[in-house]
């Protein structure tokens, strides 16, 4: 499974997101050849490398044909349609929309319009689809199954936007980290931006304070454009493979090196275990009718070392009845031996094949 891990020390932004994505190994030629698909004013993105407070991070500007402004809104509904008739395959379709209704839905909430009235202002629009619609691309190429995110930074302060001065977060941002970890911090700037909180809400899947179990495969950094006193302004991902059973394959590591070790403390019951270990507490009642089985239960010993931990709990309990029968062999072992072997009389298997196991029960 391919894990992709955002981890937002300082913020999130659209070109963040994207550049970050790109400097961890998302395929840039395909970003930019799909993005032309897009139906707008002409642009091209702009890459190069910057130094963050000691961090190399990768930087992406949407760069617009200056002779060719954008001359008017555009609306949350017309975005849609752009997305849908573009000819992206479906995962890049579903990521965009996805990133695209979290922020219309917020914006609609906060102006208290139908969301298909939302616009989107000019060069701020055009900076939004291609930022968000690149993300999307970046995970596809990177095949993400799994995002994850640290908890969003969100920024304190105020921000000057079309309507005035908002605060930070602005209303939009903080909507939809709406029942998303966010966390704290010292900057009075805007740390994560809608498009950035509209990435974060609408593709990741779950959040993490510290890296999720992955084997890591490849690092990216993103750089923003302002410049933060006292850490990097960058964005990183972490891309990477994770099967669900390594943490329980690594957890039965140790046991079945224990196993190893003492294989003498592990030999009853392994045979069958998997239909039979919910039956245990009948079989200890016929414990001794058992130790016919021993031979062929451990042909089996192979296929049943995931269910060694189970077994512990056998052997505590059969080697008390072990000592337990050793205390009276003590005294009336000859009589106890007989008084088996007429019990044994009914089993499947001969006598001496049962006075052998009984033996070799006392070495414990």
């Amino acid at each position: 499974m391919r894990v992709v891990y955002f981890d937002c020390f300082s913020g999130i932004s659209g070109d963040m997101a994207l550049a970050a994505l790109v400097d961890a190994g998302a395929d840039r030629a395909y970003i930019e050849s799909e993005l032309q698909k897009i139906r707008i004013e002409p642009f091209a993105l702009q890459w190069r490398r910057v130094n963050k407070k000691g961090i190399s991070a990768l930087k992406m500007d949407v760069e617009l044909d200056s002779s060719r402004p954008p001359t008017h809104h555009r609306h949350y509904a017309d975005i849609v349609r752009m997305i849908q008739s573009a000819g992206f395959n479906e995962r890049v379709v579903a990521y965009s929309l996805a990133i695209f209704e979290k922020i219309g839905v917020a914006e609609a909430k906060i102006h208290g319009i139908p969301v298909e009235k939302v616009h989107f202002h000019e060069v701020g629009a055009i900076d939004s689809i291609v930022d968000v619609i690149g993300v999307a691309l970046a995970l596809d190429s990177l095949q993400a199954e799994r995002i994850y995110s640290a908890p969003v930074p969100l920024g304190s302060g105020t921000v000057r936007c079309d309507h005035g001065l908002y605060p930070v977060p602005a209303p939009a941002t903080l909507e939809m980290m709406r029942g998303l970890p966010i966390a704290p911090t010292d900057y009075a700037m805007e740390m994560t931006t809608p498009t950035g909180a509209g990435i974060v809400s609408g593709v990741v899947h779950d959040f993490s304070k510290g890296l999720p179990p992955m084997v890591v495969e490849s690092i990216g950094y993103g750089a923003g454009t302002r410049d933060l006193p006292n850490q990097p302004n960058v964005l990183r991902v972490v891309v990477g493979s994770a099967d669900s059973y390594i943490g329980q394959w690594k957890a039965n590591l140790q046991p079945i090196h224990a196993d190893h070790a003492h294989p003498h403390e592990h030999h009853h019951h392994h045979g069958h275990h998997d239909h039979d270990h919910h039956h245990h507490d009948h079989d200890h009642h016929h414990h001794d009718h058992d130790h016919h089985h021993h031979d062929h239960d451990h042909h089996h010993h192979d296929h049943d070392h995931h269910h060694h931990e189970h077994d512990h709990h056998h052997h505590d309990h059969d080697h008390h009845h072990h000592e337990h029968r050793h205390g009276h062999e003590h005294e009336h072992d000859r009589a106890r031996r007989h008084e088996q072997r007429d019990r044994h009389g009914h089993a499947h298997h001969s006598h001496e094949h049962d006075d052998k196991h009984d033996t070799n029960a006392h070495k414990h």
